[in-house]
């Protein structure tokens, strides 16, 4: 049968799920409106990643490096959110919980109300999601919108004996202390968090049920050794690429800076080929959840996350891979390319997901539970806004790690 007659893969969150791992998708991409050139991620004084990468009949190729995997999960990202400048989720994923990072000024009950909270990042915007400390050391709200708090024994010396007394005083409820609560990771007869083997299902229940595109992309709480790889790796490289030197110029039309009229140097690419690879890791999430048979009256027993959960890990991974490539994406301002063609090994693919199923499916929360799908972490403004200082405290909101995708910048030990 001539290559053009024969139809294209089907996958499904269901075909995926139980197939062969790993699943590997390439997209080839070109440049719109008929552009030879494009810019690749860059860094002053560095330029672009240029390689030369052997091939078979020994001569090398030229490949550039348009995008790691950690920029590439922020563009895979950025796609789940309404627009570049609203942190709101697009209306299809509406039912997908996530984090918020919040600020206000609460009442003297300690409410805050839902137009009053001023969201500073959500779980999808932050390079560590599920594990920044805008949100582990977060304080969170109860049902009814009241900053929670707990009791805990304190000493303090006594003004008028000057001897220790231990107090019981309220402090904070921090997102962490939910976190390692439910995931049952605290040590017995310890103060410290670390998840036994038999504990890690509970982590995945726990991060699916708070942030599950946290296992889409992987995520790292170092502070208690957890560390989750990436279910989906993607990559962007330019084939036979050319480097082209061109330059620009700022105008300081008023003269009010000191910098005059400075003349830089700008760096394109030209290429033969553009391919996005999209890598899933089908076998590391089958081990995210897995049935036992039991004697009861049930007959079976999950653990961690259940079928139709990982179905959704996978239905939202692909999603996502389709809303990147279904219209042209911009990559950076010069960066702004179109779909050709995308194939799973020689035959063209098609991706077909319902993921307002996915989501219903998932059963994120009961019909009968009030709790929010959206978590909101609360931080006084005058500590999340504050100065950094040379001996800013480890955790702090503006420690150099708590910006976005830059470093560990994806929260699984890579760099970009």
């Amino acid at each position: 049968m001539p290559e053009d007659q024969i139809s294209p893969i089907v996958l499904t969150p269901q075909s995926v799920l139980h197939g062969a791992s790993p699943l590997v998708l390439t997209a080839t991409l070109r440049p719109v409106a008929g552009l030879d050139r494009f810019q690749p991620a860059g860094f002053p004084e560095i330029g672009h990643v240029i390689y030369k990468a052997p091939r078979k009949d020994g001569h090398v190729e030229n490949v550039c490096i348009v995008d790691s995997p950690a920029s590439m999960a922020n563009h895979l990202e950025s796609v789940c959110l309404r627009g570049p400048h609203d942190y709101e989720l697009a209306e299809e994923l509406a039912g997908v919980p996530y984090l918020r990072c919040v600020t206000g000024s609460p009442d003297s009950e300690g409410k805050l109300a839902e137009s009053e909270r001023e969201v500073v990042v959500t779980s999808l915007t932050e390079g560590h999601r599920i594990a920044s400390t805008y949100f582990v050391e977060g304080q969170v709200f109860d049902g009814a919108g009241r900053l929670q708090t707990k009791r805990v024994k304190k000493k303090e010396k006594d003004k008028r004996t000057g001897k220790e007394q231990e107090k019981e005083v309220d402090t904070p409820l921090h997102f962490e202390d939910i976190f390692v609560t439910e995931a049952g990771i605290i040590l017995a007869n310890s103060k410290k968090a670390h998840p036994p083997a038999e504990r890690w299902w509970n982590v995945f229940e726990t991060i699916f049920r708070f942030d599950p595109n946290a296992l889409v992309h992987g995520v790292l709480f170092p502070q208690w050794q957890i560390k989750i790889a990436r279910f989906l790796t993607a990559h962007l490289e330019a084939f036979g690429a050319a480097r082209v030197d061109r330059s620009g110029v700022k105008f300081d039309r008023l003269g009010k800076t000191t910098s005059g009229q400075p003349i830089f140097a700008v760096d394109d690419e030209t290429a033969t080929e553009i391919r996005a690879t999209f890598i899933l890791d089908v076998a590391l999430l089958r081990s995210f959840g897995r049935t036992e048979k039991t004697s009861g009256s049930d007959g079976e027993k999950v653990r961690g996350l259940s079928e139709k959960q990982k179905e959704f890990i996978v239905a939202l991974a692909l999603w996502k891979i389709d809303r990147l490539l279904k219209t042209p994406f911009r990559y950076r301002s010069g960066c702004h390319l179109e779909l050709v063609s995308l194939k799973q090994g020689e035959r063209d693919a098609k991706l077909d997901v319902n993921i307002g199923n996915a989501i219903h499916d998932a059963a994120f929360r009961s019909e009968n539970c009030q709790e929010p799908i959206i978590t909101d972490i609360y931080w006084p403004r005058d500590e999340l806004y504050r100065e950094a200082e040379d001996d800013t405290p480890a955790g702090s909101p503006t420690e150099s790690n708590a910006g976005n995708d830059s470093g560990d910048e994806d929260g699984d030990g890579e760099e970009t």
